[in-house]
C-alpha cells in the first residue's frame, strides 16, 4: 500500500476526544505554528498515545493514510468554541482514511515529552521503539550505541545550566545525561560535538554508566 520513501508524520495524542474525531470523522488537525515541514506531504498520519490512554499510553498504536489537507481556522474546526482565545488560529485539517492497527504497537522506552516526528514509512515498519523513527546524521553512531546496550534517545530535550536545547543523541547514565549534537544551537560546555564512539563511552563512563529505560506508571 504504501512505499519505502513515503513520508510518515506522527502526531500526538493527549485526549480520547481528538482521537475519536480522528477514528469517527476522519480528520486531525495539526497547528500551522508548529506543524513540521513534511505536514502538507505526508502520505501517513500515525498516533502517539500520553498518559490520557491509560494502558495504552506512551506507544504509537494506530495509523492512516492521508488523502488531503486544507487550510482553516479553529473556529471552523469547532463552531461551538468560537470564544475560545485560539478560535482565529491556523490549522492543518488532514483527512484521513481508516485507522490501521498497528502490530506491535512501537513504544516509547522512556517516558519523556514528544512533539511531531517526521519519518518514513520503512523506518515506521521496521521501528521496534520510538526512537527508531527518528532520521539524523547520527543513524550509524545510534544503531552502534543501542547494539551495545547504552539505551540512547534521539531528539532529546536537555535542560541544564539555564539553557533548553533538543540533543541529536542522549544517554541518560547514573549521574546526569551524555549528550550529543551534529549541528548548530544552543549547547552547554558538557555538550559533545559529532563524537566519536569512543568519545562517547568514555562520557558514558565518567557518569556511572548508562541507565536503562523505565517506563511511566
Amino acid at each position: 500500500m504504501f512505499h519505502a520513501a513515503d513520508r510518515v508524520l506522527v502526531g500526538v495524542m493527549t485526549k480520547p476526544h481528538d482521537f475519536h474525531l480522528a477514528q469517527d470523522e476522519g480528520w486531525y488537525r495539526v497547528p500551522v505554528s508548529h506543524a513540521p515541514e513534511c505536514t502538507t506531504d505526508a502520505a501517513v498520519l500515525a498516533f502517539y498515545f500520553t498518559a490520557a490512554f491509560g494502558e495504552d499510553r506512551w506507544a504509537i498504536h494506530w495509523y492512516s493514510e492521508v488523502r488531503g489537507h486544507e487550510l482553516v481556522r479553529r473556529r471552523d474546526l469547532f463552531p461551538d468554541q468560537t470564544a475560545h482565545p485560539r478560535a482565529d488560529a491556523q490549522y492543518y485539517k488532514l483527512q484521513i482514511g481508516p485507522l490501521i492497527q498497528r502490530e506491535p504497537p512501537i513504544p516509547s522506552l522512556r517516558w519523556r515529552r514528544l512533539s511531531f516526528i517526521a519519518t518514513t514509512w520503512d523506518r515506521f515498519s521496521a521501528a521496534e521503539e520510538v526512537n527508531d523513527l527518528y532520521v539524523s546524521g547520527a543513524d550509524g553512531l545510534y544503531v552502534t550505541l543501542k547494539e551495545s546496550g547504552f539505551f540512547p534517545e534521539r531528539e532529546y530535550l536537555i535542560r541544564e545550566d539555564g539553557v533548553d536545547y533538543i540533543a541529536d543523541l542522549a544517554i541518560p547514565c547514573q549521574d546526569g545525561v551524555v549528550s550529543a549534537v551534529w549541528g548548530d544551537g544552543p549547547v552547554v560546555a558538557t555538550t559533545l560535538h559529532a563524537p566519536d564512539i569512543d568519545a562517547i563511552r568514555s562520557a558514558i563512563a565518567r557518569l556511572g554508566g548508562p541507565r536503562g529505560p523505565g517506563r511511566a506508571i
